[in-house]
């Protein structure tokens, strides 16, 4: 694995899933190469990943390639240095989260954002869930938060939520 190339690798897959978006292409698991699959696997993303960074580009510009980078930055991170490349078996479904109502020292969405983040952290979210999906974006520029941002906090606090809820209103 080159290190040093992984941005410009991940710009070229990334490049590539919003053409194929574009282009009509529908179904994360059509976007890809086996090598391409292979490559992203071995960094700690999945074609569904790009799919969803994909259909969002393009249906709403949002959350764009920085930010998706960034992202992937840090789940690579994870993967590679706190997971030691082993990929993880638990998948988050969407139906263990909070709803989204639900609200932690009063910020609603918080308990909700909270297990998807770990999840994606752990490359543990199911195929229907997005970090950093619409609701999740909503959040991060309400509160001035980056989505790296806040997947690098939450790795350092590990499980400490009242001390995540504080760093997220001191942030408001």
């Amino acid at each position: 694995m080159k290190h040093y190339e992984f941005t410009s690798g991940f710009r070229s897959l990334y490049d590539k899933a919003v053409a194929a978006y574009i282009s009509g292409k529908r179904g994360a698991l059509t976007y890809f190469t086996e090598d391409e699959s292979a490559w992203l696997a071995s960094n700690g993303i999945n074609a569904q990943h790009m799919y969803d960074y994909a259909e969002d580009h393009c249906n709403y510009q949002d959350p764009g390639f920085e930010q998706a980078l960034a992202i992937e930055l840090v789940r690579r991170d994870y993967f590679l240095n706190q997971q030691n490349k082993t990929p993880s078996l638990v998948i988050l479904k969407e139906s263990e989260l909070p709803a989204k109502t639900e609200a932690l020292k009063g910020i609603t969405w918080l308990p909700r954002l909270l297990p998807k983040a770990r999840a994606k952290l752990r490359g543990e979210l199911a195929p229907e869930l997005m970090f950093c999906c619409g609701g999740d974006r909503s959040f991060f520029k309400k509160h001035n938060i980056m989505p790296a941002e806040f997947l690098s906090v939450l790795w350092r606090l590990n499980s400490n939520d009242d001390l995540i809820a504080d760093w997220v209103k001191s942030r408001s």
